[in-house]
């Protein structure tokens, strides 16, 4: 996989407006991996793409409603069957993290890529997807080199308290030998 002007090729690009320039001089150089199905525990659908570009009807479904009006986004989401989407450019900020903090830097948002995998916090993830992302962040890694395995982390572990995904069905163990060449 590679990068190119910071679209990944390969990925179905499905442009978010929600999203704006990173503050100068500031280095991606965190990776952040979220899990999203909507409704929750559902799997399919145009859903996630309707959020993520402003769209969701919110009376489509009870959830909705209380959802419609963010403004959200991720770089990209892998869906359970490994198809990759990609809502805004790694060289531009996505609305991914929420208030958050890394260490002793706040804003999480303007240093990260956010990755959404399809799912949920108590259902495993499907195998492609953890293929598909161990090829995503090794591509990532290689393109902003300050991203290194310390640098991956959970919403969860930036927003705790706030944000649990990916969850624990999330395979952390099984995600890193998919980093492996």
């Amino acid at each position: 996989m590679s990068i190119d002007n910071g679209w990944l090729r390969g990925a179905r690009a499905v442009p978010s407006p929600n999203r704006d320039e990173r503050p100068a001089d500031v280095a991606v150089d965190l990776l952040v991996i979220h899990g999203i199905s909507l409704p929750p525990g559902q799997f399919g659908g145009p859903w996630i793409e309707a959020l993520f570009r402003n769209r969701l009807p919110p009376s489509r479904h009870p959830y909705f409603a209380g959802i419609a009006d963010l403004r959200v986004s991720a770089h990209l989401l892998i869906r359970r069957d490994g198809e990759l989407v990609q809502f805004v450019p790694f060289h531009e900020r996505a609305w991914h993290a929420g208030e958050s903090r890394f260490g002793d830097r706040t804003r999480c948002n303007d240093f990260s890529v956010g990755i959404e995998l399809e799912g949920t916090d108590d259902r495993p993830y499907a195998d492609v997807q953890y293929e598909r992302l161990g090829a995503v962040a090794r591509a990532l890694m290689a393109h902003y080199p300050a991203i290194a395995t310390d640098r991956i982390v959970g919403h969860s572990d930036i927003a705790p308290g706030r944000k649990t995904d990916p969850g624990p069905a999330f395979d952390w163990a099984e995600f890193h030998r998919q980093l492996q060449p």
